[in-house]
């Protein structure tokens, strides 16, 4: 099955993941990069002035226009990975703002979220209630830490 992952991360974390499964599927990736790169003060979100502290508190300004969402043989994918970091508790928006751009036809769809201590929550479920069809499967979460096993074990799953 020809899969995609599909990824945004602000910092290397999700970025490292996604590498990992896309060696163990044989998937290729794809980076979704915002327009406008996010800072790390854009990225202190314990600082009330901060980018994603705004846009947290105004939904408005999550509409984060992104560099492209032209993927290169997009109709060829018949498995898509979303990964992203948890903003909190959904998926951080430059990826909410990719889902919502394109539309997934009747691809498989998994939504995988990278994080710290943050959970999966809802957030898979809300990027399936915003995207354009795809099949949307149940999404898991890993740590920012996690290991080859752990992915190998997940990517054997599907």
């Amino acid at each position: 099955m020809k899969t995609l992952i599909v990824y945004y991360s602000a910092q290397w974390h999700t970025k490292t993941i996604a590498e990992m499964i896309a060696k163990e599927l044989g998937a290729d990736l794809f980076e979704v990069k915002p327009a406008k790169a996010y800072t790390e003060a854009d990225l202190d979100y314990t600082d009330g002035s901060s980018r994603v502290y705004r846009e947290h508190k105004d939904e408005e300004l999550r509409k984060v226009a992104l560099e492209t969402t032209d993927v290169p043989g997009w109709d060829n994918y018949e498995r898509v990975i979303v990964m992203y970091p948890v903003w909190w508790a959904i998926a951080a928006w430059p990826l909410s703002s990719f889902v919502t751009s394109v539309d997934f036809g009747d691809k498989i769809v998994y939504p995988v979220a990278v994080s710290h201590s943050s959970p999966l929550g809802k957030s898979g479920e809300a990027l399936a209630s915003a995207a354009k069809g795809g099949n949307w499967q149940e999404g898991i979460r890993f740590s920012q830490d996690a290991g080859e096993a752990e992915i190998k074990k997940w990517a054997d799953s599907l």
